[in-house]
């Protein structure tokens, strides 16, 4: 199964390319911009150096959030469009589960963090049910200090490792997650190839959508939602 993987939820973007669970080509960039802005020139790069095309790809794997408002849009409208264009499967997978699958931690509560800006993180409890992962509750969007009151007692009597490509963003929540036999396992921000893993694991699992039934999993509210008014 050829897989084509995107990733355009927060300025460190991925795509990549797997053969089944074989990464055979990334392409990912650190900028200001959102990665939405550089994805397909990205994507172009990749497919020529691969000699590969669109219409070739059996499955089409994307973040669907939580993140960037504007990049999510991006990666699942394109996701979208080349499933029902090529008349593919799409999978819509969690940037949280993305980091949360990279955990070489044993135990058997992982809780990926990743930065939601303006001075929140976005959080969930993914516990082991064999060898896959599965969601307790809801992913969440809180304040750091939110966050570590919510471990007191979603926590409180399981052994679990916060999984993070940012442990700068928990520094000051680190004596609260040790005190409470916690650790913090650093992973990889490049989520890419770990949504083309998961995308492949759904399709494996017969889960896969098509493109009108996928959507973002946004977890904050819109702007235009908290600012709504009503006349």
């Amino acid at each position: 199964m050829l897989i084509l993987a995107l990733d355009t939820s927060s300025t460190a973007g991925s795509v990549a390319v797997l053969r089944d669970e074989k990464i055979i080509g990334v392409v990912s960039t650190w900028a200001e911009e959102t990665y939405s802005a550089r994805m397909f020139r990205h994507l172009e790069f990749l497919l020529r150096d691969l000699t590969l095309d669109l219409k070739q790809f059996d499955l089409f794997s994307v973040a669907a959030g939580p993140g960037s408002f504007t990049g999510l849009r991006v990666g699942l409208t394109a996701a979208k469009g080349w499933a029902e264009v090529y008349q593919k499967p799409v999978a819509g997978v969690s940037g949280l589960e993305a980091l949360a699958v990279q955990a070489r931690s044993t135990a058997p509560l992982l809780i990926p963090v990743m930065d939601a800006r303006r001075g929140q993180i976005y959080f969930g409890f993914y516990r082991r049910s064999g060898k896959t992962l599965a969601l307790d509750g809801d992913e969440c969007v809180m304040t750091p200090a939110e966050f570590t009151e919510t471990l007191r007692t979603r926590a409180a009597d399981s052994e679990f490792t916060v999984v993070t490509p940012e442990p700068e963003i928990i520094t000051r929540e680190m004596s609260q997650i040790e005190k409470r036999g916690g650790a913090v396992e650093q992973v990889s921000a490049v989520l890419a190839p770990f949504i083309g893993h998961l995308g492949y694991r759904r399709a494996q699992e017969g889960k896969l959508s098509d493109a009108l039934s996928l959507n973002a999993n946004y977890v904050r509210r819109t702007d235009a939602e908290l600012h709504w008014k009503v006349p």
